[in-house]
């Protein structure tokens, strides 16, 4: 046996096994993925209610803000406002349970859907426990407490590794690549499918899991950013939204006041979300933290405003790893692309199923073959 023939047979061992022992797995993460990759349509589909907003002038933020109050239930508390991300979107107010969470856990929130024009409460729902809250539960972490989102970033370098070898081992040994394309290939279907559809699909997954893997390991990214950028001091996780202490009672600011003064101190950039303001920390006075999005920034900036004095300041402009781990999210989950991309990577999140099972009837064909090789070598005995 030649070392190339030796090499191609570790490489197929490898893919093999990856395929094998993280059938399930995969296969999960990349339904789940597809699924998730049309939440907001879905969720049009699936909750038309939220959906029925009115046309005409928006109606202030304040307003918006006041009527999810008087929907948000009983021991909970309005954390923040989200203004229309785009035209037909409801605004979005989000409220946070009062109560203490356990520990490493995050505190229970409720999303109000609010018509902006009329500011008429369209639903409550608690986003976390429903069909799309599960899924993304599944996508993010499996499920698995603590460690779940740590197997969930090695599960994406083990499909890029999967994809790779795939890739490889498709490449026809002759270098007509023309003829690697053909549907009959092979005489079988199952390895038609299996060849076409992984040559076809194996770089939109091998992207799927890179960025899936980057994902999931922010500061081993950041790591590797920092080998090739000069980053600044990592200023630390702020915390998931929601979390940390509860806003004040009783801000001196109007939310519609706090959205002017962000404007002003980034004129150019577009309004994303406003927290309310929570007790300042060493004496500090409280703040809110307004998001808003730079035309020339992936990342998402924060613009703090005093609700004392009403100034404004930018807390940090993005960092260079901060944009780049929003465009890596951004290529994972379609958001913002053409929906040819969208459309792609779902097909992609589908793959793994078809190539798993294509791939072990293959693998047992072969098993199968060789038997019956073994057992005319030794009838010729």
């Amino acid at each position: 046996m030649t070392v190339l023939a030796r090499l191609r047979r570790f490489w197929l061992d490898v893919h093999l096994w990856i395929g094998v022992a993280l059938f399930f797995p995969f296969v999960v993460l990349g339904v789940t993925g597809s699924v998730l990759t049309f939440h907001d349509e879905l969720e049009r589909l699936m909750s038309p209610h939220r959906y029925e907003v009115t046309a005409g002038a928006p109606a202030s933020l304040q307003a918006i803000l006041e009527a999810g109050r008087a929907e948000a239930p009983a021991g909970f508390v309005i954390s923040g406002v989200r203004p229309p991300a785009h035209e037909g979107a409801p605004a979005l107010v989000q409220a946070r349970s009062l109560a203490q969470p356990a520990p490493g856990a995050r505190p229970e929130t409720r999303t109000i859907y609010v018509d902006p024009v009329t500011a008429r409460v369209l639903d409550v729902a608690n986003t976390r426990a429903d069909a799309f809250g599960v899924l993304h539960q599944l996508h993010g972490s499996l499920m698995i407490p603590e460690i779940g989102r740590k197997v969930v970033g090695w599960m994406g370098w083990a499909m890029l590794a999967s994809s790779l070898t795939g890739l490889w081992l498709w490449w026809p040994r002759n270098g007509a690549l023309l003829k690697g394309l053909r549907w009959k290939r092979s005489p079988r279907t199952t390895s038609n499918l299996h060849h076409l559809t992984g040559f076809w699909l194996t770089i939109p997954l091998a992207i799927l899991a890179f960025t899936g893997a980057y994902i999931s390991f922010p500061q081993l990214s950041r790591s590797v950013v920092g080998a090739f950028v000069a980053l600044p001091e990592s200023r630390g996780p702020s915390g998931p939204p929601g979390g940390g202490a509860a806003p004040i009672d009783a801000p001196r600011m109007s939310v519609d006041a706090v959205a002017a003064a962000a404007r002003e101190a980034a004129p150019d950039a577009e309004l994303v979300a406003i927290n309310l303001p929570t007790p300042g920390r060493d004496g500090e006075a409280p703040s809110w933290r307004v998001q808003v999005k730079r035309p020339d920034a992936e990342a998402l900036a924060n613009i703090g405003v005093d609700d004392a004095t009403g100034e404004a300041k930018a807390q940090g402009a993005p960092q260079a790893d901060q944009n780049l781990a929003r465009w890596m999210r951004r290529l994972h989950d379609g958001t913002d692309y053409p929906m040819a991309w969208r459309v792609i990577i779902a097909l992609a999140g589908l793959a793994p199923a078809l190539l798993g099972v294509t791939g072990v009837v293959m693998w047992l064909r072969r098993r199968a073959a060789r038997r019956a090789v073994r057992r005319s070598r030794v009838a010729a005995e």
